[in-house]
């Protein structure tokens, strides 16, 4: 199978950096399958890239390289690294867009990207997705060992992620982390939290209250589940709940967004915590 490589990036389609980058990439490994995640990051949003690359990495056959450029310290002291976790690799600024893979997979091998013979011959300051992350990249594609780029570290930078937490028995709190297209409102609540929630309300969704802002929100499993125009709670694609309008923004009608608190409770007996 052609290998692979993912990118991820806030650099938008309207100037030649995606096309440059891909063009480093292929200069690298000819036979690489590129595959665009997103480039529609808001400019320089580490935090918003780190939930974006999580939700997608999985998704891909083993052997995947992704390159993730959300690096507005580029040119600066910041490291560039290297990830490895089993079936897949990743290259990207050393700011914190990691963050969640390094979470979740905490014997990650790390290495910083210092050797210069693997970049293209003239490196800008300014455009390193180009001329240091996509070249390494493609040569990872096409099978180089990650020792190869540099030497091993272990302190990457790991930005503290947003909090879900039990407040009493059955009552949690937790954070919305993204807003998509649609105007869904994804929280840091897991589905495991979801699922204990339901446990103790009796496996009955109507038990489960969910209070974003104003607004209490039914448990649905899908979007249609409520009337158009009608806000729902519902565990979306990601793994996470998300808030949901029926063919509507949750983000517009109920004036929330990334950093805004939502709470559920479970009516019955007390959940236990997960």
């Amino acid at each position: 199978m052609r290998p692979i490589v993912a990118l991820l990036t806030d650099f938008g389609t309207g100037d030649y950096y995606v096309g440059a980058l891909k063009a480093a990439v292929l200069s690298a490994c000819r036979e690489a399958t590129l595959v665009d995640i997103s480039h529609d990051l808001p400019p320089h949003a580490v935090e918003e890239g780190a939930f974006l690359l999580e939700a997608a990495y999985r998704t891909f056959p083993g052997g995947t390289v992704f390159v993730t450029v959300v690096d507005p310290g580029v040119g600066s002291s910041r490291r560039a690294l290297a990830l490895e976790i089993p079936g897949y690799r990743f290259v990207g600024p050393d700011n914190g867009v990691f963050s969640r893979i390094l979470k979740a997979e905490p014997a990650a091998r790390l290495h910083e990207i210092t050797n210069r013979a693997l970049f293209r011959a003239t490196v800008s300051a300014t455009f390193h997705g180009r001329d240091v992350f996509a070249p390494v990249a493609g040569l990872l594609a096409g099978g180089l060992p990650i020792e190869t780029v540099g030497p091993a570290v272990s302190d990457a930078l790991v930005l503290p992620l947003e909090r879900c937490h039990q407040i009493g028995a059955g009552d949690w709190e937790a954070e919305i982390v993204h807003v998509d297209r649609f105007g869904n409102l994804v929280t840091a609540v897991p589905a495991e939290v979801v699922e204990s929630l339901l446990e103790a309300a009796g496996g009955e969704a109507a038990g489960i209250l969910v209070y974003a802002g104003a607004a209490r929100l039914p448990l649905a499993q899908t979007y249609a589940d409520v009337a158009e125009g009608e806000g729902c709670a519902l565990l979306g694609s990601s793994g996470r709940l998300e808030l949901a309008v029926n063919q509507g923004s949750a983000a517009k009608e109920l004036g929330l967004g990334r950093g805004d608190k939502v709470r559920l409770r479970a009516l019955g007996p007390a959940a236990s915590g997960v």
